[in-house]
């Protein structure tokens, strides 16, 4: 097999992964809500692969049309829009389907010209008195630049102004900014039947209320269309400008980066679809994609459930750590034992108590952290201020640099600084995407450290969406190298040893590599050899090219991968031996662990860090090892049971058939239900008298 057929281009793999989310909202087991949800999670996941991934790939063609390079990328643009519009297509099929499944559990999503004289009526007031002072038309004349006035993956009406033979044009913001996008009507005959409207179609319904008095026009429609941007900016050079206000302007830049697709509605007429993507300078190589009467499908991700309770997912509460809860202070449970948690399915305030623990203890002299990704009302960020207030020492590695949350973090960043906190942004040339929590604190007249090592963003509000472990420690020899961490990040000039710590870029790929060829060795010499992998993607060819020769060797490897596979499965003689998995349910899988049977003497860790070039070799990641007994069997058991699943875990083939793994005569398994169940009957045993 040549080597092009043996990695898959991540691009490609990354829409198969999103067309297991689309499987989801196609899934008649899934509650009907989610469902919709489900509609909304592909929609924004598309609009992040075009405005990072497919932007990739036009500048890769611009450059090699001017110099040279990539040859492969208009034959790779064109593979990945035919893919988009097979998508698109089962998208919308989905869509219809689910409008009228809603219906036939008494929810109406209607438009406007589905609408009873009373909520005609109802609807003229609300346009009045709550929607129209958010309304401010465009007229789109030949001198307006519509590339620097569109805002990227906002919702417009194009508006087509017809009087006599002249005929303009104009645009419309649908303010998802200041109203909700779905709007719920009153009832009028029956309170079981409810009836929700889209914002886009009020505006459609009371289009002329807009327009009369200042247009002549004998007819107006309405047509939706969408922009999105390349996300990215340029951060070749600095200048004078300290990195903080550098970004700032980086952001604006991203602001009127070049559009690469836009959709519209395939009623629109060609003549003006064709003004527009002439105003939008759309080029051969960018998507011009027609779609329904509604864009920014990401809104549905917040679609309301009116109905029945059984129409979303049962809910599952959070558990209490039994190890916490037992004691007085977080610092005197870790010091009993290494604490493991694995949320959402644990709370996550058992996180954020930590930190606000360690801001009032007057034992505790220092706090450091990284965040890469912060809830809007972050209590982490408060209590880190709290601690500054009451005279610890407070410093912040705060990266600027996390894509699409650049601007938040500036906000907190200023914040901090204003405060007194130390604020660092890291390391110029590598992301800090490492998740690490280090306190230190006083006891018998020495300083003692506490730390946090995680897979998972401080983050309050995905923690309860998202799939992650953290390992609260007080062992002193996994402190001190995440001391270490936080002086090479401050100082990266100075070399940096770790023994213990799996540690981009300095030491993590050796060690991922000397690990696999232990397992390669034991396997040369008949001895038992296996590697279980679970991370988010898997596309370094370095990595991929020593998991073929373990295969090839003998060793089973088993790998769940939830987003982007480029390794190819199943190869007879180079991937026999391997066997990849991807999980797609309510909870975004999300932690990265890794586990080597090392001769019998398991080698477990958890990790920040996917397995790809830019993780290993170009950002600040962390892989800790676990070495509480306890813990690794914990985390062994979580990863048999979602390698039991046979409800939500698909096959990854060469093919990327997104198969569903057959049940056989095995019971209906559902893995994120299995693991909360077999975490809750711990914590219950815990709980329960001795």
């Amino acid at each position: 097999m040549s080597l092009d057929k043996l990695f898959v281009e991540k691009e490609l793999s990354w829409l198969s992964f999103n067309e297991r989310v689309l499987q989801e909202a196609m899934d008649k087991t899934v509650p009907i809500v989610e469902r919709v949800r489900f509609l909304g999670i592909f929609s924004n996941n598309l609009d992040e692969f075009f405005k990072v991934r497919v932007a990739d790939v036009k500048r890769r063609i611009i450059i090699n049309e001017e110099h040279g390079g990539d040859e492969n990328a208009k034959h790779l643009l064109t593979k990945i829009q035919n893919k988009v519009m097979k998508l698109q297509q089962d998208f919308d099929a989905t869509y219809k389907e689910l409008i009228l499944a809603l219906a036939r559990h008494n929810i109406f999503l209607v438009n406007e010209m589905q609408l009873s004289e009373f909520h005609q009526e109802w609807l003229k007031h609300y346009f009045h008195d709550k929607l129209l002072r958010h309304l401010a038309p465009i007229e789109l004349t030949k001198d307006i630049d519509l590339i620097e006035f569109l805002k990227d993956e906002y919702t417009y009406l194009a508006i087509e102004i017809r009087n006599g033979d002249e005929t303009r044009y104009s645009l419309v913001e649908v303010p998802t900014d200041d109203m909700p996008r779905f709007v719920q009507l009153p009832a009028e005959q029956t309170r079981r039947k409810k009836s929700l409207i889209l914002l886009d179609n009020i505006i459609r319904f009371c289009i002329e209320d807009i327009f009369r008095g200042f247009y002549e026009f004998d007819s107006l429609s309405a047509y939706s269309i969408k922009m999105t941007r390349d996300a990215e900016y340029d951060m070749q050079e600095q200048s004078e400008l300290g990195l903080l206000d550098y970004m700032s302007e980086s952001l604006k830049q991203r602001l009127t980066n070049e559009p690469l697709r836009f959709v519209y509605d395939r009623d629109m007429p060609l003549h003006m679809v064709d003004f527009i993507k002439d105003k939008l300078h759309m080029a051969s190589y960018d998507s011009v994609i027609p779609g329904g009467r509604y864009h920014n499908f990401k809104d549905f991700i917040g679609f309301p459930n009116v109905g029945r309770a059984y129409l979303e997912n049962p809910k599952l509460p959070a558990l209490s750590c039994q190890h916490l809860d037992q004691c007085d202070t977080v610092f005197n449970a870790i010091s009993q034992r290494d604490i493991l948690l694995y949320y959402p399915y644990h709370k996550f305030r058992y996180v954020t108590e930590m930190v606000r623990q360690a801001a009032l203890d007057p034992n505790v002299t220092a706090i450091k952290i990284n965040l890469y990704r912060v809830a809007k009302k972050s209590r982490i960020v408060n209590s880190l201020i709290d601690a500054m207030n009451n005279g610890k020492k407070v410093t912040v590695v705060m990266e600027l640099q996390a894509r699409f949350d650049e601007a938040a973090n500036i906000k907190w960043s200023k914040k901090l600084t204003q405060a007194g906190v130390k604020v660092l942004f890291g390391v110029p040339t590598l992301k800090v995407h490492s998740k690490l929590c280090l306190i230190s604190r006083r006891e018998d007249g020495e300083i003692v450290k506490y730390a946090h090592l995680g897979t998972g963003n401080f983050h309050e509000k995905t923690a309860k969406i998202y799939t992650d472990f953290a390992l609260l420690t007080k062992n002193q020899d996994l402190a001190q190298e995440v001391e270490s961490v936080f002086e090479f990040i401050e100082h990266p000039y100075r070399r940096a040893k770790f023994n213990h710590l799996l540690v981009s870029p300095v030491n993590c790929r050796r060690h991922l590599y000397r690990m696999i060829d232990a397992e390669i060795a034991n396997a040369n010499q008949k001895k038992p050899a296996a590697i279980t992998v679970k991370v988010n993607n898997l596309v370094d060819k370095g990595i991929i090219s020593r998991l073929y020769a373990a295969s090839s060797a003998g060793v089973k490897i088993r790998m769940i991968i939830r987003g982007m596979c480029a390794l190819v499965p199943g190869v007879a003689g180079i991937s026999e031996n391997i066997k990849v998995i991807s999980i797609v349910d309510r909870f975004l899988e999300h932690p990265r662990t890794f586990i080597f049977h090392n001769g019998g003497d398991e080698r477990v860790y958890i990790s920040s860090a996917d397995w790809m070039t830019r993780n290993i070799d170009n950002r600040i990641e962390v892989g800790c090892p676990i070495y509480d007994p306890e813990l690794k069997a914990i985390i062994k058991e979580i990863m048999e049971l979602q390698f039991e699943d046979t409800t939500k875990a698909r096959v990854i083939d060469k093919e990327q058939s997104n198969a569903y793994v057959k049940r056989g005569n095995r019971r209906k398994t559902r893995s994120q239900v299995s693991v909360y169940d077999y975490l809750r009957r711990r914590e219950l045993a815990l709980a329960a008298p001795q």
